[in-house]
């Protein structure tokens, strides 16, 4: 049901030919602050608070695999509704990708998701303004200006899932680039006579300049070995962090040599020596991938000048003499 004549008529004099466009969305975001307030000041389920109370008293127990954790920032807890995915698959799986990309906050997916919402208001506003002030009359349409102000707001809501995925490939890169490296000199302190332990903290120290990622996650491990965790499941957790399966194949190989009482120093020669070979590897596809991008490149960047070398003189001669005929 469309609404009469007299009232869009009304709207378009007093507040220019996009006054339907600017009420409705008026109308929208007065209707989203209200739903907001009502859900907030809504008194909390007693289902919930059992739960919760629940939830309190297992605190001090050991728990794995804890998918809410509770923040320290306590502005964000009121809005951990909307701000937080009510699916555990899809909280943990936006959880970890966080985690590879070196974001271990507690408050990292209600940032993440802060973000995105903040910059889809934000670079619809700035449509909004761009379709009011820069936008003539003679070129109003609807569908352009829908576009106009919808278009940022999609770019704004996926560049912080844009932001976070290019860190996580730059981080697995520089892990998997100085993993070889961090092999060799473990091996070096193993067999130097040093504990795995003792290893694991040397190396770290000695790549952080090099490669800050992978001597993070080597200090991590220590920690947590020091504070009593058992191994096994400390270099899961690393590996599940990395996201790399240099790293996981590491940790299977580490975790098989202490199950079967094989020596520790064997197993990273024998690994360090496949992740030399396997860095040879990559950049040997690397080194071959080369050409054809090349070619490409160069084929766009000469062909053109090429033609309008040769083709050029032709074209003209062929302009003159149809202007000498006519």
């Amino acid at each position: 049901m469309s609404p009469p004549p007299a009232i869009l008529s009304l709207l378009t004099d007093s507040l220019g030919p996009f006054g339907p466009v600017i009420v409705l969305g008026g109308f929208g975001v007065l209707l989203m602050l209200g739903t907001i307030g009502v859900m907030l000041q809504q008194k909390p389920d007693p289902l919930d608070k059992l739960k919760q109370y629940q939830l309190d008293q297992s605190a001090a127990a050991p728990r794995k695999n804890t998918l809410r954790a509770k923040g320290q920032n306590k502005k964000l807890d009121k809005y951990a509704t909307f701000l937080e995915p009510q699916d555990k698959k899809e909280l943990s799986e936006i959880r970890l990708k966080l985690m590879q990309a070196g974001y271990r906050q507690r408050d990292a997916v209600r940032y993440f998701h802060a973000a995105q919402l903040g910059l889809a208001l934000g670079f619809m506003a700035l449509g909004i303004l761009y379709v009011l002030l820069f936008k003539a009359e003679g070129e109003a349409d609807m569908k352009m200006s829908a576009l106009y102000v919808l278009g940022p707001g999609l770019v704004g809501y996926m560049m912080p899932k844009y932001w976070v995925t290019k860190r996580q490939q730059k981080r697995q890169e520089e892990i998997q680039d100085g993993f070889p490296d961090s092999l060799d000199m473990m091996l070096v302190c193993v067999e130097a006579g040093q504990s795995m332990d003792q290893a694991i903290i040397r190396v770290a120290r000695e790549i952080r300049a090099s490669y800050p990622a992978l001597a993070e996650e080597y200090e991590i491990v220590a920690l947590q070995m020091k504070a009593g965790r058992d191994k096994p499941s400390v270099l899961n957790e690393m590996g599940e962090r990395c996201g790399v399966q240099d790293i996981s194949s590491f940790v299977t190989t580490l975790i098989q040599s202490q199950t079967f009482g094989t020596p520790v120093g064997d197993a990273l020669r024998v690994y360090a020596g496949e992740m030399r070979d396997k860095r040879v590897m990559r950049a040997e596809e690397k080194a071959n991938k080369l050409p054809t991008q090349m070619t490409l490149v160069t084929m766009m960047l000469t062909v053109p000048p090429l033609l309008i070398i040769l083709v050029g003189p032709s074209v003209l001669g062929i302009m003159d003499l149809m202007a000498m005929s006519n």
